[in-house]
Parts: C-alpha cells; sequence; structure tokens
C-alpha cells in the first residue's frame, strides 16, 4: 500500500509516517518512481507505535522495544527498561486519577453553592 493509503488505515498524517520512517521505527520499498511502498502490517505497527507515544516514550525508547516485540526476544536489559517504563507510567495514571478526584471534588461542591455573577464595572463615561 503507498503512504497515503496507510495514513488514512492508521488514521495518523503522511507527515507523521514520514518521521517514523526518519526514526528508523518503520520500513517501506521505493518503487522506481520513488514512491514508499508498505506491506499491510505496516498498520498495526504504526498503531502500536502511537501506543508508545501517546504512553510517553521517547522514539528512541520505541526503536529499542519494537525489534523485541517482532521477535519475541526479550534481554535482562530490556527488562529494566520495561519495568522503569511501566512504573513511570502508573506515575502518570496516578496523578490524572488525583486530578480527576479533586475535580470531582469541586463539583460537588459547586452543585450546592450559590452561583455568583461577576459584578459588571461601571464607568463613567
Amino acid at each position: 500500500m503507498r503512504i497515503g493509503e496507510l495514513a488514512d488505515k492508521a488514521g495518523v498524517s503522511v507527515r507523521a509516517l514520514r518521521y517514523y520512517e526518519e526514526q528508523g521505527l518503520l520500513a517501506s520499498v521505493r518503487s522506481a518512481s520513488g514512491q514508499r511502498h508498505y506491506q499491510e502490517q505496516a498498520v498495526e505497527r504504526v498503531l502500536l507505535i502511537q501506543q508508545f507515544y501517546a504512553a510517553g516514550l521517547s522514539s528512541k525508547a520505541i526503536q529499542k522495544l519494537l525489534p523485541c516485540i517482532l521477535t519475541g526476544h526479550i534481554t535482562p536489559q530490556l527488562m529494566t527498561f520495561l519495568a522503569t517504563e511501566r512504573d513511570r507510567i502508573t506515575g502518570q495514571i496516578d496523578s490524572l486519577v488525583q486530578t480527576r478526584d479533586r475535580l470531582d471534588s469541586m463539583i460537588d461542591y459547586t452543585k450546592g453553592a450559590k452561583r455568583c455573577e461577576r459584578p459588571v464595572s461601571r464607568t463613567a463615561g
């Protein structure tokens, strides 16, 4: 499939796909005219890359992970890295839950409170 088709199927921009290639996260085969062509599995790979980015992983970290995911071979160093990243993500989740809980408390508090309007300032004209 060509780059535009992959972008549509994966729900990303063509620019993002070019960036993934620059970072060594995605590979294509070039036609004689220079067009990029991808295998069908590229859609799953792009979705996985998107998940890793959404979790806050850097392109270098993703680059470390992808070969291991494809081969199933995980080194002790990679296990340590994965555990560290998991702990970092868990910390982010905990922080988000605390923020959500604070917002819920504020919403509950303000439900019974009288709404106040900002006073209109009147200036002499």
